[in-house]
């Protein structure tokens, strides 16, 4: 992994996790502790991060929600994954879209596509939908996850399963050669567990910062996972992982 695919991934971590420490980063990136700590300056000289003891954290966490965090965090990569997923959206699909900020995009990219039925557990993705799509449109409810601005737990799953998507697409923090799809937070990887194995399809949104990224809970397992859409040519574990669980690999333009 280069510095710049580092850079974005310790990013996306930080918007996930808050904090993490060098040591941890280190070790999910296969990289010694003075890279990592070489990548930290450079963060923190783009006003992106600050250094505390032992770790490092976002600047200003508290002035932006985090989903808007994640939304503006390598953000040119996900609109290109998401435009280039909406190429396989056609008339009258049902789609599963989740909560993450590159469905987000991907719902802006589908807004012309006529007579789609859309499934989310997500407030943004659901507000983007109905203001500029004809879509027919579920918003699968239940206790709400201010900080992600989507509904999780047993009444949104048991909601969205009563649909068999054509498509489900989802995107995780972490993509392991090894494990999975990996996520944070267990609402998150739980309602993932719940609701992609009714899809007759799935795909995996994820920007190259995601391979081999730290994530704690398996989401998807490799078997569950029909494509990846990515920015970037993926590292070769992660290529073997997907030839070996017939996982397709796009890489968008």
């Amino acid at each position: 992994m280069n510095q710049t695919a580092r850079l974005d991934a310790i990013l996306s971590a930080l918007s996930d996790q808050g904090s993490c420490t060098i040591t941890d980063l280190a070790a999910a990136f296969a990289v010694s502790e003075e890279t990592v700590r070489r990548d930290i300056r450079r963060l923190e000289q783009d006003g992106a991060v600050r250094k505390v003891h032992g770790g490092v954290r976002l600047r200003d966490r508290r002035a932006e929600a985090p989903w808007r965090q994640r939304l503006n965090v390598n953000a040119e990569a996900k609109k290109r994954i998401a435009a280039c997923a909406a190429n396989l959206i056609e008339p009258g699909m049902t789609l599963l879209l989740d909560s993450s900020t590159t469905a987000f995009w991907m719902a802006r990219e589908i807004a012309s596509v006529t007579n789609l039925t859309v499934i989310t557990n997500s407030l943004e993705t659901a507000g983007e939908l109905s203001a500029t799509s004809d879509a027919r449109l579920f918003l699968a409810g239940g206790a709400v996850n201010t900080t992600y601005r989507a509904a999780f737990g047993a009444e949104a799953a048991a909601y969205a399963n009563r649909f068999v998507p054509d498509l489900a697409i989802f995107s995780i923090v972490a993509i392991d050669a090894a494990r999975g799809f990996l996520d944070h937070e267990p609402e998150e990887a739980e309602y993932a567990r719940a609701v992609l194995p009714n899809a007759r399809k799935t795909i995996c949104l994820a920007d190259a910062s995601k391979f081999e990224a730290p994530g704690r809970i398996i989401a998807a397992e490799w078997s569950q996972v029909d494509l990846i859409v990515t920015d970037r040519p993926a590292a070769p574990a992660i290529e073997a992982a997907a030839r070996e669980s017939r996982t397709d690999i796009l890489v968008a333009d």
